[in-house]
């Protein structure tokens, strides 16, 4: 099992693909991590030699903020945005859409559950 920035990667699938499940690692990063470390992309993770996996970890923590840092800078940084209470903070602090999206209808994921009005009376037959 292949340990990169406290993540266990999954050794089956192909290192193209295993390198994004670092959260920071997208697609075009998992493809320039794999040109500059000279590794094959189709290689699987488990075909590795000790070397590569070894030079794959320190290309990345030198150049790449992954996993918890990350999650820590976006957390700050939204934390500083709600403490100014800028236009974006307010919209943080509301858990509605930040970034222009419509919230008369969807915006579901965003706002969570539809909650029915109370008070509201039932049709009787």
């Amino acid at each position: 099992m292949a340990r990169i920035a406290g993540v266990n990667i999954p050794t089956q699938k192909r290192l193209e693909i295993s390198l994004r499940y670092l959260f920071g690692v997208g697609p075009k990063r998992a493809k320039d991590i794999c040109a500059a470390t000279k590794i094959s992309p189709d290689k699987r993770v488990k075909d590795l030699t000790e070397m590569e996996a070894i030079a794959l970890r320190e290309y990345i923590d030198a150049n790449f903020t992954v996993e918890g840092d990350l999650r820590r800078e976006i957390g700050s940084n939204i934390k500083r945005l709600v403490d100014l209470g800028c236009y974006r903070g307010v919209r943080h602090r509301k858990k509605l859409p930040v970034r222009g999206q419509r919230t008369h209808t969807n915006a579901r994921t965003r706002k969570g559950k539809a909650v029915p009005i109370a008070g509201k009376k039932k049709v009787t037959k």
